[in-house]
């Protein structure tokens, strides 16, 4: 099984081979062991153990706490790695124009409005989580066509805040 895993900007190439247990990312080979035991994930690679928690997908984006240090990583199988080459868009990266909170907080500043055009990785919107201000940035270039949240609002994990339409 082949994968891309992007860890921020970082594309990462992947094949595994379950049966045999092993990995080739890179120029790493290696074997590997993955398991769930008492209520958590359990990597083991050469002599290195990793205990992995708090498991949740949303499209293509995996979050997790790796030995308690919390991850975002964009993962695509053989599949949708196809369908990028050949121009179509998956279930979720027809829905990658909505940019989501991506923890619960407030918005204290939106710097867009409905009609601008945005860049990939421009600051969208400031979010107060954990007494920490998070800017929120485009996750596609395009045009701005909804702004579902507003300056004071407190949301939800996942909550929408605005919605780009693609340019192309």
């Amino acid at each position: 099984m082949k994968f891309q895993a992007t860890i921020r900007e970082d594309e990462h190439n992947i094949e595994l081979s379950p049966k045999e247990g092993t990995f080739i990312s890179g120029d790493m080979e290696g074997t590997y062991t993955f398991e769930f035991v008492n209520g958590r994930y359990i990597l083991r690679t050469g002599t290195k153990t990793y205990k992995i928690d708090n498991v949740t997908k949303e499209g293509s984006t995996i979050e997790f706490s790796m030995n308690g240090v919390w991850h975002s990583v964009d993962v695509k199988d053989e599949q949708e790695l196809l369908l990028d080459r050949l121009g179509f868009k998956t279930g979720a990266a027809a829905a990658e124009g909505i940019l989501k909170s991506p923890m619960p907080g407030k918005i204290l500043e939106i710097m867009v409005k409905e009609g601008d055009e945005v860049e990939k990785d421009q600051p969208l919107a400031i979010l107060e989580a954990m007494k920490m201000e998070n800017e929120l940035k485009a996750p596609v270039a395009g045009t701005i066509v909804n702004i579902s949240a507003e300056v004071g609002q407190s949301l939800e994990k996942n909550s929408p805040i605005l919605e780009i339409e693609t340019i192309g």
